[in-house]
């Protein structure tokens, strides 16, 4: 006969159901429409910005301040799940708040439910951006998820990022642990796996579901659903259509785009006409610098500096 559960053991069982779920949902919440990332207008600077208990940018505090949680901005419930009670008066401003989340930087209305379950589901907990690695209490813009890889992402850095997220680090599509077409991809851990290394002991495929990343554990997809690209890396110099045949270090660039083989009686004659120039360039030169000296000796001829030290 298997052992009773005691009632400590069922609540402890139910609780860690409980945080399971709410890990899970946190992914799915759609952060650009919850109230604690929806857009916030400031009634002193007029600039707008993420929802937040403070403007960013002038510190103010607004008037009318959101809950982060439910969205509200005035509390018309009567009954007893208000923390500070007020029967029969409607409440606005401050006498409606009653945290502040430390987490999304928002207002969190005196309601018990408000209160008590909106710190650990909160959609921005850890909502540090993957490019800039800036969190929410570093820029006063709002926060967004990549609809590819599922990172957060700061306002400024959201189109960025979706535009050269589809590339993998490999340079085929074939799997990372064997040599086999990789039918599924996470754009996450960005790498391909075939149908035997896709299973994994950790994270358990659901029903109706793609199988897990046996990586991150992200829900991966069908690489041929996916528009994705390989890593490519080029080597070498390119020439361009300037003028100039040079490139950053002095290097002749020249045969890049010239195709046409050349002949031995052809480069001998190139050599020999290199070779007169330079003489020339040479000559020109000597002649050039001799002047300049005669110049120079016939304005200091005339010059009389009087008695000096050395002369005595």
């Amino acid at each position: 006969m298997p052992k009773k559960k005691t009632g400590s053991r069922k609540k402890a069982e139910s609780r860690k159901e409980r945080q399971k779920l709410q890990r899970l949902g946190r992914d799915q919440v759609d952060v650009a429409k919850h109230p604690c990332n929806v857009i916030m207008e400031c009634e002193k600077c007029q600039r707008r910005q993420k929802n937040r208990a403070f403007c960013y940018f002038c510190s103010s505090l607004q008037k009318l301040p959101i809950c982060g949680n439910c969205g509200k901005t005035k509390c018309m419930q009567r009954s007893s799940d208000c923390v500070i009670k007020h029967p029969g008066v409607y409440t606005t401003g401050m006498a409606m708040v009653g945290a502040i989340c430390d987490f999304c930087e928002t207002w969190i209305c005196h309601g018990r439910k408000c209160l008590t379950t909106h710190s650990c589901p909160c959609p921005l907990t850890n909502a540090d951006c993957i490019e800039c690695e800036r969190g929410v209490w570093d820029h006063g813009g709002r926060v967004f998820r990549c609809c590819f890889c599922g990172n957060f992402l700061c306002e400024d850095d959201q189109f960025e990022h979706q535009a050269s997220c589809q590339v993998l680090e490999a340079e085929t599509f074939k799997c990372g642990s064997c040599s086999r077409l990789g039918q599924h991809s996470c754009l996450r851990c960005k790498a391909c796996f075939c149908d035997e290394h896709i299973r994994s002991k950790v994270y358990k495929q659901e029903k109706r579901k793609s199988p897990p990343c046996p990586k991150c554990g992200r829900e991966t997809q069908e690489t041929k659903d996916l528009s994705v690209s390989t890593r490519n890396l080029k080597f070498g110099r390119h020439g361009d259509d300037s003028d100039q045949d040079y490139g950053a270090y002095g290097n002749d660039l020249s045969w890049t785009t010239n195709t046409e083989p050349l002949l031995e009686g052809d480069a001998d004659y190139e050599e020999e006409d290199y070779d007169e120039a330079d003489e020339d360039d040479d000559d020109d030169d000597k002649e050039e610098e001799l002047e300049k000296g005669k110049n120079i000796n016939a304005t200091f001829a005339g010059m009389n500096l009087g008695p000096s030290y050395s002369s005595g």
